[in-house]
Order: structure tokens, then C-alpha cells, then sequence
């Protein structure tokens, strides 16, 4: 394994100060290897400020290499591999919570809406009015929980077995019972999205859950923060053809938004 060390002691011994591209090369080297980069480090390492590092991270996260965490980044994982839940949640925290706003504006007065599993979905609750009167199907036991107190919500928890990595019930219950149901909104996280291949996840038994969930709806709104456009894991659960509205924050490339309202009838930046 090529440590971050390693590579800036030989461009040093080279008598060379790294270029731009090189720099930026052996962030994103660390960042495969070890899986995240811290800042501070990085720059101490790299003998450049703090803020330079900072750029070249928003760099990388714009091309879709890594997703920037508090005090550095971690990889952006195109295949196979899912974060916890508690990585997720430290993951993009402002913009999520600016998308789950944005999304409970779009509520319907009555009738019946679906919330997700997910880490975006899951801050819906904080935003909305305690006297909502809808109805709410969710796989979620973080949503079930929030929404518990709310009196005149009508809450139906999806059964299924229990993945202990998102928090949520999927399988074949789960399915089954979507099969039977008619939602007039539903809500839906993705860990990645791109306009060529659509909304994608690791796991397949989510991915069977979310298509079912898009298939019950009415309308559905994918709700993604910038970090995941662009990303690509294994299995795609809809087409943009099959979503009605996304709901993403102001970090978006200006050219990735232009596509994404060309490819999207509804597309709200919050």
C-alpha cells in the first residue's frame, strides 16, 4: 500500500514542488487506499494550507470521486459497498437538511405518501407541522419512530426483514404489501443517480423495495444530495422516466443541473 507519506517524500526528495493534477492524484490515491483523507493532515503532509486541500477535495467531489465529511473526505464507492447508517447521517448533514424541508413543501393537504429509508428522508419529520393529517407508509423504524407522536397521522410500517445497515425492512413482505397499495406521493433515497442509468443501489433487496415503492406511486420524488450524482452502484431500481421530481441542494455542478432539468420534469435546488 502507497501511503500519502510515501508519495510526498519522493516528489520531495525529487526537488520538485507538486503540481496541481499531481497533488490532486495523491488525495485521490489516499482516499482509495485508506478509504477517507483528513485535512489537516493532508496539508501538513502536502505542505500546502488547509484550504487548498479543501479546493482540491471539492474538485474531486465534483468529478465524483469522494464526498466531503467534516475535516476531510471519504471514497465514493461505485459498486457493492454501503456506509452505515452513521457515516451516512455525518455525510452532506446541511444540505440534507435543506433537501428534507424542500420535500415536506411538496406534502399534499390529504391522501397518502410513502417515505423512504434513508438518511435525507429520515430528517422529513423535524420540518413537518404536527398537525398533518396524512396518511404514511415508511420501511423506515426512524421514521415509524418520529412520527409516532403525530396525532392525526395514520402510520403503516412496511414488514420485511430488518437490514441493520440502513435501518429499514425490505424482502419479500415487504413487496408484497406494496403490490397492494396506491400512494399518492411517495418519497425515495437512492445512494446514487446519474442521467444516463437512473437511481441505484448496493443492495438488491433494496432495490426491489424502492421499485416497488416507485411502481405504488402515483408521483415519486427522488430526494439526492449533490454528492450522489454522478455515482453508480449495481443495482438501478428506476429510470428518470419512472420519477416525477428530484429534490437536490446548491452544491450541483451548473452542467449536471442543466442535464438534470432537461432529463427532469421537476427539479427543485434547495
Amino acid at each position: 500500500m502507497r501511503s500519502l507519506a510515501i508519495c510526498v517524500s519522493m516528489t520531495k526528495a525529487e526537488g520538485t514542488k507538486m503540481y496541481l493534477e499531481e497533488r490532486r492524484r495523491v488525495l485521490l490515491d489516499r482516499v482509495r487506499q485508506l478509504g477517507r483523507v483528513d485535512v489537516a493532515t493532508a496539508a501538513a503532509e502536502l505542505d500546502v494550507t488547509t484550504e487548498t486541500v479543501r479546493k482540491d477535495l471539492v474538485h474531486l467531489e465534483r468529478q465524483g470521486f469522494v464526498t466531503r465529511t467534516h475535516g476531510g473526505a471519504i471514497a465514493v464507492q461505485r459498486l457493492g459497498f454501503e456506509p452505515v447508517n452513521e457515516v451516512r447521517e455525518s455525510v452532506m448533514t446541511d444540505e440534507k437538511l435543506r433537501i428534507a424541508k424542500a420535500a415536506v413543501a411538496e406534502l399534499p393537504d390529504e391522501g397518502a405518501i410513502l417515505i423512504d429509508a434513508g438518511t435525507t428522508t429520515a430528517l422529513m419529520p423535524r420540518f413537518m407541522p404536527t398537525d398533518v393529517s396524512l396518511r404514511v407508509v415508511t420501511n423506515s423504524l426512524h421514521i415509524m419512530n418520529a412520527l409516532a407522536a403525530f396525532p392525526n397521522i395514520t402510520l403503516m410500517h412496511l414488514g420485511g426483514v430488518f437490514r441493520p445497515v440502513s435501518q429499514s425492512t425490505v424482502g419479500p413482505w415487504a413487496v408484497s404489501a406494496l403490490e397492494e397499495l396506491r400512494i399518492d406521493l411517495a418519497f425515495i433515497g437512492a445512494n446514487g443517480f446519474s442521467v444516463d442509468h437512473g437511481l441505484t443501489t448496493s443492495d438488491q433487496s433494496e432495490a426491489e423495495c424502492k421499485r416497488a415503492m416507485v411502481n405504488a406511486s402515483r408521483r415519486s420524488i427522488a430526494l439526492i444530495d449533490h454528492s450522489k450524482i454522478g455515482a453508480e452502484y449495481f443495482h438501478r431500481f428506476a429510470t428518470l422516466a419512472d420519477i416525477d421530481g428530484i429534490i437536490t441542494d446548491t452544491g450541483l455542478d451548473a452542467d449536471l443541473l442543466e442535464d438534470l432539468q432537461q432529463s427532469v420534469d421537476h427539479v427543485v435546488v434547495a
